[in-house]
């Protein structure tokens, strides 16, 4: 148990910080799943919407710390890429 006034606070600004990061990376994972259920669907009409809002939540995690650049980025690509061949399709 943390026994200065600093340690304690740093303790309850990670439970915090924690709560946050995963409730975002849960939305972004709900988005994400949308996005395939959709394209598993072959609905072209509604994928390429939802791929902009899981778009939007991925690139937000980034932005909030929770995901690193590289990982939204390649995450964004794959899901793109199936998105365009089913609109191409």
């Amino acid at each position: 148990m943390a026994n200065h006034t600093s340690s304690k606070k740093a303790i309850r600004q990670i439970e915090t910080r924690t709560e946050q990061n995963r409730t975002r990376v849960s939305r972004i994972r709900t988005f994400v799943k949308k996005v395939e259920s959709l394209l598993e669907e072959g609905n072209k009409s509604e994928v390429v919407g939802a791929m902009r809002d899981a778009e939007a939540e991925i690139m937000r995690g980034v932005s909030k710390g929770t995901m690193h650049k590289n990982t939204a980025s390649r995450k964004v690509s794959r899901l793109t890429k199936r998105v365009k061949a089913l609109v191409a399709a």
